[in-house]
């Protein structure tokens, strides 16, 4: 376990689609139902609808971009595990060192795991990895099973 692990990461390509067939008609629905009550005349509702329908995309649009297709300059794309803690590189080329505070939180479906912790610097950062961004499930598994030391 003293030894150190990286994990290169790709891009989740079908699990970005599901996610848009998630939010998309998720998204659809609530314009369409806060559309039919603006023009009913409840537009109190209807800009209610549309704050809730503004928050899903933005969450929507981080899950897809930064985890999903990793997008985003903050995307993860390669990590390594240590016993002092746990080193990711981002797609903008900088590196974070997770070196306290550090927890590892798995999903009972066993399909993406979490991690958080606290940077050198003494900010918190959190990052989601999903079982699709990993080149094989042995990669996957492997990583759960170094970063259990955190849990």
């Amino acid at each position: 376990m003293g030894q150190k692990t990286k994990y290169d990461l790709v891009q989740d390509k079908r699990g970005a689609v599901w996610d848009l067939l998630l939010y998309v008609p998720t998204l659809a629905v609530l314009i369409l139902i806060a559309s039919q009550l603006w023009f009913s005349g409840n537009q109190g509702f209807t800009y209610l609808l549309v704050f809730m329908t503004s928050i899903i995309f933005f969450i929507a649009f981080n899950r897809i971009a930064k985890t999903r297709l990793m997008i985003l300059p903050s995307a993860p794309v390669a990590f390594s595990v240590s016993k002092k803690g746990v080193n990711l590189t981002l797609k903008s080329g900088k590196s974070i060192d997770l070196v306290k505070d550090l927890r590892f939180f798995a999903d009972l479906a066993g399909k993406s795991i979490g991690l958080t912790g606290v940077d050198l610097a003494g900010s918190k950062h959190q990052f989601v990895f999903h079982k699709g961004q990993f080149s094989d499930a042995t990669d996957f598994d492997g990583s759960k099973a170094q970063l259990r030391m955190f849990k």
